[in-house]
């Protein structure tokens, strides 16, 4: 059994959901401080012009707050017309298009139901389903270290293995882990690369932007190109 813990992301880069296709239990870790300037409330699609940015609002976003105690404004139109403006040519437009309005339109504003919510819809889309939670709804210690937090959630959940992002190589030893009968596993994407609306592929943008471009096999085949080391 595996398990992968990451914050929410607002409809992130295909890293991300290769993390979450990676395990068996998926926990958004929303119980965390929130952090201004970062991935959880923006992206970037791919425009006739070149890659932009889109980003939806938090009202009374801090890094003194949890992610858990904060909401997504309900002003998502200009972020809706930035996405239909950008992919209404691509392939998969009409049928994915309605699948990003009603995430982004989700009556339950907070950050991580939102993101829940999207991450359950794509792989719905794609034929695949996905065991997620979110840990500000799991009963467990909160004032202990981050890798205590995270061996804590492991053993919880039964876990034999523990997949990080790459990142994380800085942060976690393997030892650490497998005292506690955890192995510890970095998730390593291979380069992907897909049809484009542009001259030049352009990597790591949003996975509306895969979604636009590729087709639900596609998507499928190109989650499972990483390996665990």
């Amino acid at each position: 059994m595996q398990l992968a813990v990451m914050q929410p992301y607002l409809f992130p880069y295909i890293g991300y959901f290769q993390l979450i296709y990676a395990a068996d239990i998926f926990l958004i870790y929303d119980d965390v401080s929130y952090i201004k300037q970062g991935y959880i409330n923006r992206n970037r699609v791919l425009s006739s012009t070149g890659e932009i940015r889109f980003t939806v609002p938090v009202p009374g976003a801090s890094s003194n707050r949890l992610i858990s105690d904060l909401k997504f404004s309900a002003d998502v139109g200009k972020v809706l017309k930035t996405i239909e403006q950008s992919y209404s040519k691509a392939p998969y437009f009409k049928t994915v298009f309605p699948l990003i309005r009603q995430c982004m339109e989700h009556d339950d504003r907070r950050i991580a139901s939102v993101c829940l919510k999207s991450f359950e819809a794509i792989f719905a889309y794609i034929g695949l389903k996905k065991e997620i939670k979110k840990t500000s709804e799991i009963d467990y210690e909160r004032s202990q270290s981050a890798l205590d937090r995270l061996i804590e959630l492991c053993c919880k959940f039964e876990t034999d293995s523990y997949i990080n992002a790459p990142g994380g190589r800085s942060l976690y030893n393997k030892s650490d882990f497998a005292t506690h009968g955890i192995e510890l596993k970095f998730i390593d994407s291979y380069p992907v690369e897909y049809r484009q609306g542009s001259n030049e592929f352009i990597p790591n943008l949003s996975i509306i932007d895969l979604l636009m471009n590729c087709s639900s096999e596609e998507v499928v085949t190109l989650l499972g190109e990483y390996e665990l080391n």
